[in-house]
């Protein structure tokens, strides 16, 4: 009989003196959830360790639902849900209300010069370009900047912030526990009432963003290409960024009709987690978020990606860091091998005695970094399992791609050993017990399965489905997935420095 090793003994011990506090009977007795007649979902976890308490707001609309020409839209009405309401964030809404009105009809006009293909009058389109900034100058003169983080802020609340993915928009911040009305209140408002004020100086924020993260970043562009290169079909391929052209041309008028197309209450759950009790919590929220009206939920149905029958490769030539990254097909999170997908992520990234840790880091000292990652860039839709590597200084890509290559090849041919099955699953408990620990992180993951899959309790089950995985399972997975035909490589090669500044740019593509 194998012995385990010192860590899996403590974890296995940390996790027997607490596991009691943290089954799926215990939270059933202090988690309350509600569907409302509109359709939304509202929940309550009761955790009453200090007199606080934090939500997450998932709305299952990201940028895969952007429409074209529109790429970005999603990530775009995410910053626009900052900006106030008819009541936050203006001196004078009746006047500021049709002033908004008068800067989208000049926009259209603008955009409707600047985009003629055939007989554009450049003098006529200055003086549109002029007449919708006058127009945005006017509406400006209403704004109260940044009312609605400043009343957060000023109620004692804390990490308010947001974020937009391919799968889903969050929105989330702590508050006192005093201050529940106050935050039920707003947090419905906004998206009841949004205003899409200081909408195109807020796009040019965006656009910034784009040439800081993406087109200034070699990793930012490798990336953006590999993922265009591995999605063919499905929306996966666009940024959810957005592209330049598209961002450089939606309106507020698309914000809005967004908004009014996917923000609909059947596509949103909100979940609260912190010293509360549901019985007086409840009609609170109920009175505010019933207030949203009932809309027909939006059909998300996309175009399927094809099977991928030949290797892609995207490289790029640049004077910086090189990258390897690779990446293989996967069917979506609903895969009865889900957890096989995740018991591998475990198995070869997870820390210090990962495999791609030891063999790349520490043995074989080629790489600084390297690690294998299910999951991208989303999970609601069949995706990639990506692998990645950085190497140290005199070594390439390629050196990165054969020593991954030698590790996927063991785990097809060579059963895992049963120290690294038995760690693989004593971890996934204690990265349980991890995300429970406080209510941001309780919120989080209550309202993310109770999205995924109807019910909040799979985020437990998921444990038990990791201890079924055998090494049968991870032997079947690497045969079938990670094959070259369904392979995508990108990786970014560095230039010298007596390349030419035309060489130092993007110089790849797919192949």
């Amino acid at each position: 009989m194998k012995h385990l090793n010192l860590k899996t003994v403590i974890l296995v011990f940390v996790l027997s003196a607490i596991s009691l506090a943290q089954d799926v009977a215990s939270f059933e007795k202090r988690i309350t959830v509600k569907k409302l007649p509109n359709g939304l979902t509202l929940m309550i976890c009761e955790r009453p360790e200090a007199p606080v308490f934090s939500f997450f707001t998932l709305v299952d609309v990201g940028s895969v639902q952007d429409p074209m020409r529109e790429t970005g839209l999603a990530h775009m009405f995410e910053h626009m849900a900052f900006k106030g309401t008819d009541k936050i964030g203006t001196t004078d809404y009746a006047a500021e209300k049709p002033a908004l009105e008068k800067v989208e009809v000049a926009y259209a006009a603008y955009i409707a010069q600047r985009d003629r293909r055939v007989g554009r009058d450049e003098a006529k389109l200055k003086e549109l370009e002029k007449a919708w900034k006058d127009a945005i100058a006017e509406a400006d003169k209403y704004v109260v900047p940044n009312a609605f983080g400043k009343l957060v802020e000023q109620n004692g609340g804390e990490d308010m912030n947001a974020s937009t993915s391919y799968d889903e928009t969050e929105y989330h911040y702590s508050l006192p526990e005093n201050r529940l009305e106050l935050w039920a209140y707003l947090e419905s408002e906004r998206f009841l009432h949004p205003v899409m004020r200081e909408f195109y100086k807020e796009r040019n924020v965006v656009i910034e963003e784009r040439r800081m993260r993406t087109d200034s970043s070699p990793f930012g562009r490798l990336l953006e290409q590999f993922t265009e290169s591995a999605f063919t079909a499905h929306p996966y391929h666009r940024p959810t960024i957005g592209w330049i052209s598209d961002l450089n041309t939606f309106s507020a008028t698309d914000a809005q009709k967004f908004f009014d197309k996917y923000y609909v209450p059947a596509n949103m759950v909100v979940a609260v987690a912190g010293d509360l009790k549901a019985e007086q919590a409840m009609p609170i929220l109920e009175k505010y978020f019933s207030r949203l009206p009932a809309r027909p939920q939006p059909d998300e149905s996309t175009t399927t990606e094809p099977p991928q029958n030949s290797e892609r490769e995207v490289v790029l030539l640049d004077r910086s860091q090189p990258i390897y990254i690779e990446g293989y097909h996967r069917p979506d999170y609903r895969t009865k091998d889900d957890a096989v997908f995740d018991a591998i992520t475990d198995l070869m990234s997870e820390g210090r005695t990962s495999r791609l840790y030891r063999s790349l880091v520490r043995d074989k000292k080629i790489a600084s970094f390297s690690e294998g990652i299910t999951g991208y860039p989303g999970i609601k839709y069949p995706h990639l399992f990506a692998f990645i590597a950085v190497p140290l200084p005199g070594h390439t890509p390629q050196e990165m791609g054969d020593a991954i290559h030698a590790e996927i090849d063991k785990l097809k041919k060579e059963d895992i050993s049963d120290d690294e099955l038995k760690m693989i699953k004593t971890r996934s408990k204690a990265n349980l017990i991890r995300g429970l620990a406080d209510n941001e992180g309780l919120a989080t993951q209550l309202a993310t399965y109770q999205t995924r899959y109807g019910d909040w309790r799979e985020l437990f089950r998921s444990v038990d489905r990791i201890d079924q995985v055998t090494k049968a399972d991870i032997r079947r997975i690497a045969n079938e997935v990670f094959v070259d035909t369904n392979r995508t490589v990108g990786e970014i090669q560095t230039t010298g420095a007596a390349e030419s500044s035309s060489n130092a740019g993007d110089q790849g593509g797919a192949q």
